[in-house]
């Protein structure tokens, strides 16, 4: 939707909190068979979340009620990098408990916590510590990871709602002892969050330059190009390298457990069947829809609290695609709707999400410039393009979310066209909507046409796209790629979208670090190890 430049800034956080929910996707898997459900968070999802206003009278209070709160915080158990903390449940409560209670076993609250072991000799795995309410006990006791002495420990955080806070247990400084990062002050990411990260992926590099671990190589796709990684412009929307891969169970009563054996053993007892929670993660769309459609493998290490099968994960991913990834290389950009402080765009908070996710700050090598990344997302042959490409086989592929759209290639679709507007590419560019969709009676997504960025006319519409309700229509053919070379953005020198007052900043939110909001900055010091 069209930005306001008179709303105020708490109005725009609110804006943008409600477009990147809508425009995320997530999964609701009811026992053993991946049965796909809509969710908070789908892409087309009815409406935005309404949100109480200072003052607000009691119709505003009743539709609030109604919704579940899109805001929660975790609380971060006492030393978090250890094994005891690893083990020990993080517990989910309100932000702001006028706003409502947070469920761990709503689908469109949960929140999921993911973390990889990297011992001194280049062992790597995985392991999922457990989200439950607060005042309540796991379905299941959790397993206690083994972290050697001398390992490195990083975690990441995902949500199915809109803004995730780290907070500290009572009496702990669990935020500052986890070296955790929830953005700049005062401007949380959102459903993005880590700790340790950028200590965890220098252990890496170390132990990749002694040659004890390995990244594989990505192989070739069956369209004939490298297999994708997190950082291909044909994989990246509005906010790439975000969310996690984590599954958990939940029984009848709403408590949750880790998902492995013994937990389905004990749920399976109480004679309910076991609900199964998934993060709506780019990096699960990677890893178990678009990896497969095209026969490639993701790296994988042995997850600890699931019986030790091979996993994918964030910092897997992430991990291949600082190693793997050719140019173009899809690096969070400055108009990234997660890196914005009230509708600014931010250098601080940029270089903050980056450092949790394996990438260089702003200026080395990449600046960032939004009209840069929305040029190689919708113009570039490695882009967007690459999707309607190879159409064929991502039409006979499952959809992430049946409910937007039947198979891949439509879902994919229809997140290019929500990621369009979602990072302002409208006005960086001076262009309409390059994506035009094709739904049926119902709003099902079931085809698109990639048109020529430039040659279609800008819009006033929300999304700036044509749609049509016949579901027979004949999509045509691609047309060619528009030079993918860099270009000033029609924006600002950043090329970043502008903010409600119509200018961009560089500079994060006043104040100093607040650790209990979880704004601790990355420690560029020797990677701490535990035992």
């Amino acid at each position: 939707m069209p930005r306001n430049k008179s709303q105020a800034p708490h109005t725009v956080r609110r804006e943008h909190a409600r477009r990147r929910a809508r425009s995320k996707w997530s999964l609701a898997v009811v026992g053993g068979p991946m049965i796909l459900a809509v969710v908070a968070g789908s892409v087309f999802a009815a409406g935005g979340h309404h949100r109480h206003q200072p003052g607000g009278g009691a119709a505003a209070r009743t539709t609030q009620a109604a919704e579940p709160d899109p805001n929660c915080t975790l609380v971060v158990p006492e030393h978090p990098l250890t094994a005891r903390g690893l083990a020990t449940p993080y517990r989910l409560v309100a932000t702001d408990p006028r706003q409502g209670p947070c469920r761990e076993a709503d689908p469109g609250q949960s929140a999921f916590v993911e973390a990889a072991i990297l011992t001194r000799d280049g062992k790597l795995t995985v392991y999922d510590p457990l989200v439950i309410d607060t005042g309540t006990r796991p379905a299941a006791g959790t397993v206690r990871p083994r972290v050697p002495k001398g390992s490195t420990v990083g975690i990441w955080f995902g949500f199915n709602a809109a803004q995730l806070t780290l907070k500290s247990s009572a009496g702990s400084h669990s935020l500052a002892q986890g070296r955790c990062v929830n953005g700049a002050p005062g401007s949380v990411f959102g459903q993005f969050a880590y700790c340790n990260a950028p200590a965890f992926f220098r252990a890496a590099d170390v132990q990749k330059a002694q040659k004890h671990l390995r990244i594989p190589a990505l192989g070739t796709a069956k369209d004939g190009l490298p297999c994708p990684t997190t950082r291909d412009f044909a994989v990246v929307d509005q906010d790439g390298s975000d969310n996690v891969v984590t599954h958990y169970l939940a029984d009848a009563r709403g408590r949750t457990a880790q998902n492995n054996a013994a937990s389905r053993a004990v749920l399976h007892r109480t004679g309910a069947r076991p609900a199964d929670l998934t993060n709506g993660s780019d990096n699960l769309l990677l890893t178990h829809f678009i990896d497969p459609a095209l026969g490639c493998t993701p790296f994988t290490a042995p997850d600890q609290a699931g019986d030790g099968r091979a996993s994918s994960a964030l910092p897997l991913d992430e991990l291949s695609a600082a190693a793997r990834q050719r140019a173009p290389i899809a690096l969070i950009p400055q108009n990234d709707p997660m890196t914005l402080v009230d509708g600014h765009a931010s250098v601080r908070k940029t270089d903050l999400y980056r450092a949790g996710v394996d990438m260089p700050p702003v200026g080395a090598g990449d600046d960032g410039n939004g009209a840069a990344y929305c040029r190689k997302l919708f113009a570039g042959p490695s882009g967007i393009h690459r999707v309607f490409k190879d159409r064929s086989l991502l039409r006979t592929a499952p959809s992430p979310d049946p409910a937007t759209a039947p198979n891949l290639f439509a879902f994919l679709a229809s997140r290019a066209n929500q990621s369009f507007t979602n990072l302002g590419c409208d006005r960086l560019l001076g262009s309409g909507n390059p994506v035009e969709l094709t739904t049926d009676g119902q709003g099902l997504v079931t085809d698109a046409v990639l048109r020529p960025l430039g040659r279609v006319p800008a819009s006033p519409t929300p999304t700036g796209t044509a749609r049509s309700t016949s579901p027979s229509a004949t999509p045509a053919t691609s047309s060619p790629a528009v030079n993918d070379g860099p270009s000033s953005s029609p924006a600002g020198g950043t090329g970043s979208a502008p903010s409600a007052s119509g200018e961009v900043s560089t500079s994060p939110s006043a104040g100093a670090p607040d650790p209990s909001v979880g704004s601790v900055p990355p420690s560029s010091s020797t990677p701490p190890v535990v035992g």
